[in-house]
């Protein structure tokens, strides 16, 4: 499913206008976006059912190039992660709900 897809599907469900289901997915990336890149705070995004965004720090290291075997140092970086919560889990499993 691509951002078209989605947004229209999300209308559906929703009874909105493709235009507002399209503004509310850009809403709620850009409101992800800036809680996980801001300088201050948790940097981290919990939707209770669904899951959590948050930001990986990797550390920096040393690493090797295939190609040339050589040693070579890689900087630390943080990366967005995301982890599913126990209820998206169970769905995307087909556990029945009790």
């Amino acid at each position: 499913m691509n951002k078209a897809e989605l947004v229209e599907a999300m209308a559906k469900k929703s009874g909105l206008s493709k235009k507002d289901a399209e503004a509310g997915l850009n809403a709620f990336v850009d409101v992800v976006k800036a809680e996980l890149t801001n300088k201050k705070g948790e940097k981290k995004v919990s939707l209770v059912g669904f899951g959590t965004f948050e930001v990986a720090e990797r550390k920096a290291r040393s690493g090797r190039n295939p190609s040339t075997g050589e040693t070579i140092k890689i900087k630390a970086s943080k990366s967005p992660k995301f982890k599913a919560g126990k209820a998206f889990k169970d769905a995307v499993n087909g556990a029945k709900k009790k």
